[in-house]
């Protein structure tokens, strides 16, 4: 006689068994990856950050203000000074006769030039003294020179090749200003963020970033980051000193998956670009896209009167694979409605000149010591990234 056995139910079954697991436990799990993709992915590059800056614990809030060097005073006195105590012994030539035996006729050749040595040596006295008085020299020959000579110093500020690396055109009759400006140097900040843009034909928008600016004194440590969730929409990075002419950058470099990276050799005078890019001149005074804002700012923070609407300063502005002459024109104060608030600020608009030129506009805000409150640059396909000011800043950061 044959008995039947049942199935075993799944109540029935042992403990240590496990069932199959409901669509709910499925569903729960999947959102627990997803959140744990979304926070590792997403959050904590943001968090995480860059890696710090050596001068992060070191930094000062003061800021540096750089006068023009002596060289920009009258020089005129210091030469004048020694002039007179190099003239009176000059005058007895008489060691030269040794020099006249030699030839045939001994007598004629040091009458010729003892005469001569005098005769432009009294000029150039005159001429001296009369700038020590502060009146015009009495001559006109000793006045004439003095024009040659003060054309090519001019001439020299106008060109990339003026320590500070700045020119700059504008209402004065010359149409430049010569010589070295004096610049402050903002103290070390941090700058929050908001920014838009688009990227191909995809708007972007939900991208914060930030400008940390380091100094010491001596050295200096900048970075501008901008970032969504899952992409650096833009990161540059300038290192470098703090001289007579301001900024002067030792490296440079861009990242979004890969760093690029340019390196400033002043003791060859060129940079090299870390992606073989052939290598530039280094022009005095040279900037890279990061630092030349700063730059810029410390200019105008100095003296602002000498740059009224209109104003164009030239400067060698270094990238990652090229060291062009950007060109930035002065405009006139603005009312800006930013994410932290009403400010006041100057425009500087720097407008492409060859084909694959980008375009930059930097809005500076006086009262904060001419630190840049928008930053807004567009490529030429059109593609932008409009970063704004998203929290507010306490009156006078820089000084």
């Amino acid at each position: 006689m044959s008995t039947l056995v049942a199935p075993p139910s799944r109540s029935s079954l042992p403990a240590g068994l496990p069932g199959r697991p409901s669509w709910r436990v499925l569903i729960g799990l999947t959102l627990a990856v997803a959140l744990v993709h979304f926070l590792v992915l997403g959050v904590a590059p943001m968090a995480i950050g860059p890696e710090p800056s050596p001068l992060a614990n070191k930094f000062i809030t003061r800021t540096i203000v750089i006068a023009p060097p002596a060289a920009d005073k009258p020089a005129a006195p210091a030469p004048a000074a020694a002039a007179p105590v190099e003239a009176k012994p000059k005058p007895p030539a008489k060691p030269r006769r040794p020099r006249a035996p030699t030839p045939p006729k001994p007598e004629p050749l040091p009458e010729p030039d003892i005469s001569a040595q005098p005769a432009p040596e009294t000029p150039d006295l005159t001429a001296q003294a009369a700038t020590d008085s502060g009146a015009t020299p009495p001559e006109s020959p000793a006045s004439a020179p003095a024009a040659p000579e003060a054309a090519p110093a001019a001439a020299a500020g106008t060109g990339s090749g003026t320590p500070g690396g700045t020119t700059a055109a504008g209402s004065e009759a010359s149409g430049t200003i010569a010589g070295t400006q004096a610049l402050r140097i903002p103290g070390s900040v941090t700058l929050d963020f908001e920014a838009t843009g688009q990227t191909g034909a995809s708007p972007q928008r939900g991208v914060f970033g930030e400008l940390v600016w380091l100094q010491d004194g001596s050295r200096y440590d900048g970075r501008l980051t901008l970032k969504a969730v899952f992409f650096t929409l833009l990161n540059w990075h300038s290192t470098g000193r703090i001289g007579p002419s301001g900024l002067e950058p030792e490296r440079y470099s861009e990242s979004r998956k890969a760093e690029v990276a340019s390196h400033f050799v002043r003791d060859q005078g060129q940079v090299i670009f870390s992606n073989n890019a052939p290598p530039v001149p280094l022009q005095p005074g040279a900037q890279d896209r990061m630092s030349v804002m700063m730059q810029l700012g410390g200019l105008l923070a100095a003296s602002p009167e000498r740059y009224p609407a209109g104003t164009r300063i030239s400067v060698q502005t270094v990238g990652v694979r090229d060291g062009d002459v950007w060109v930035f024109v002065v405009g006139d104060e603005e009312k800006l409605t930013l994410p932290a608030g009403e400010y006041t600020a100057r425009k500087l608009t720097r407008t492409p000149r060859k084909e694959f030129d980008r375009k930059l506009e930097l809005w500076l805000a006086p009262k904060y010591g001419y630190l840049p409150v928008r930053i807004k640059q567009t490529e030429t396909n059109g593609d932008f990234a409009d970063a704004q000011l998203r929290k507010p800043l306490p009156e006078g950061p820089a000084n």
